[in-house]
């Protein structure tokens, strides 16, 4: 057995523990980066950068489908070629990986543990079967995992989670996806484009991650007349049947339907992967679901010197905000017990689907339950937006969030073309704290769907200097007005 004395123990080799690693390097060169699973972060392997490719080979076949609206006829249909279609996803996602790779590799070998750790109390962690790691501070920045639903067992080796599908060496006939997440509608919608037979299952209600009930209805109806999406699924029954997997549900008309398909892919959230750390022989409280209470801008775990980091917490599951954390996080337990708030960037999230899904700073149903919050609606649909139309792209509405009395800037959401890049414009807006007005005076070329922005800005600046008594139903407020 191996002992080591340590000043920072980073529990996880993702986007934030190697980021946490690196911040904490810069104040002591006692630290250890410790890893049990494959090196490669999620969002490289088996996440955003791998089925950004899947839906770019699906945008490319679309976009030939779509081409008579333009008066222009391709001969005959499409051909998709799953095996090439594959191979690249797979080759490209090996490129990230291999980057990601090569940094782990430049790590001097005193400075890395292979190996899953478990804690034994606040400071000490046991690595597998031969180290033992007593730190001064810990970094649990462990990941998350996809969830699977017990009901999902039945479908036996059909049953498959994100993660799989980025193994593919072709594309199957058909797959059911249940949850109408990020995560379905991203790689549902793809695989619909890419000529896999999909339907979509979800409960609740719920598109992505958009909260206000007009955008919701309108995105459903949207993605609807493109391929089978059921949100209030009625899913009787799941099991396996010779080589596929068969699904009885009630479908839109409430009509009972066995239908088999080659996969059932759970795309029904992620779970942080704490289970096995031995967090109950820490002094640190846990949340219901098992997680520690920490403070989102320091990354502590109450007043010890644990920390964590990124989808361990399963806060907000976003790269970017990992690697803000893993900064925070890192940097803290560097110079612990002396610990300070770290900045944090505006909320931004968004959906590759097609249209995109959007939503910046405070969201719909933020504001709705935020105490003594009283707010206003700029609304713009993209269905007559000049550039829109142009690109025959004109499917799509977007909603800004201003502070009633102040003008403030407070959040958006948007269903529609090109929200990717709409969405970084208000990040940076409500970042620097604008106000409407101040927004209105920002330039806006012609013609670009950055113009549908300003009708939006228009629209919730008119309803800031509404007189007593004129339409006040536009103002909404949350609890305590």
């Amino acid at each position: 057995m191996k002992n080591l004395k340590v000043d920072v123990a980073v529990i996880g080799a993702g986007t934030s523990g190697m980021i946490a690693f690196q911040k904490a390097l810069e104040h002591t060169e006692n630290v250890v980066l410790i890893e049990g699973g494959q090196y490669g972060t999620t969002c490289a392997k088996v996440g955003c950068m791998p089925s950004k490719l899947l839906i770019s080979a699906a945008e490319a076949a679309h976009s030939i489908k779509e081409a008579p609206g333009f008066g222009i006829y391709p001969n005959g249909e499409p051909t998709v070629d799953g095996v090439k279609v594959m191979e690249r996803v797979r080759s490209e996602r090996d490129r990230f990986v291999g980057f990601v790779l090569d940094s782990i590799e430049s790590i001097p070998p005193q400075n890395k543990i292979r190996g899953y750790a478990r804690l034994i109390d606040d400071h000490t962690l046991q690595v597998g079967d031969h180290t033992t790691v007593e730190a001064a501070s810990v970094v649990i920045a462990t990941g998350s995992s996809p969830s699977i639903l017990p009901m999902f067992e039945e479908a036996g080796d059909r049953l498959i989670v994100s993660d799989d599908v980025f193994y593919w060496e072709d594309l199957p006939e058909s797959v059911v996806v249940f949850g109408a997440g990020i995560i379905g509608l991203e790689i549902g919608q793809a695989l619909h484009r890419l000529g896999v037979r999909t339907k979509i299952l979800s409960k609740f209600g719920l598109v992505g991650p958009l909260n206000h009930p007009e955008i919701i209805e309108y995105a459903d109806h949207t993605f609807q007349n493109e391929f089978y999406l059921d949100t209030d699924a009625g899913t009787l029954d799941i099991k396996k049947v010779g080589d596929r997997v068969e699904v009885t549900f009630k479908d839109l008309d409430g009509v009972l339907q066995n239908e088999k398909f080659d996969y059932l892919l759970a795309a029904t959230g992620r779970t942080p992967n704490i289970k096995n750390l031995g967090l109950e022989n820490t002094s640190l409280e846990l949340d219901e679901r098992g997680v520690p209470i920490f403070d989102r801008y320091t990354l502590q775990c109450g007043n010890s010197s644990i920390f964590i980091a990124g989808d361990a917490h399963n806060d907000l599951q976003l790269l970017h905000e990992a690697a803000d954390e893993g900064r925070i996080a890192g940097e803290n337990a560097a110079k612990f017990p002396e610990v300070h708030a770290g900045h944090r960037t505006s909320p931004i999230t968004v959906v590759f689907t097609d249209p995109q899904i959007a939503l910046v700073g405070n969201s719909y149903n933020q504001l709705k339950e935020t105490p003594n919050c009283c707010f206003v609606t700029g609304k713009v649909s993209f269905e007559n937006q000049g550039r829109s139309r142009v690109m025959l792209k004109n499917k799509g509405i977007l909603h800004i969030y201003a502070e009633y009395g102040t003008g403030i800037f407070l959040g958006a959401e948007m269903f529609g073309p090109r929200a990717e890049h709409i969405a970084h414009l208000l990040a940076w807006a409500r970042q620097k704290r604008m106000c409407i007005p101040e927004m209105l005076e920002m330039p806006f070329y012609h013609p670009v769907i950055e113009e549908g922005v300003r009708t939006a800005l228009r629209d919730a600046n008119q309803k800031l200097h509404m007189g007593p008594g004129l339409d006040e139903t536009s103002v909404e407020c949350g609890p305590g007005i």
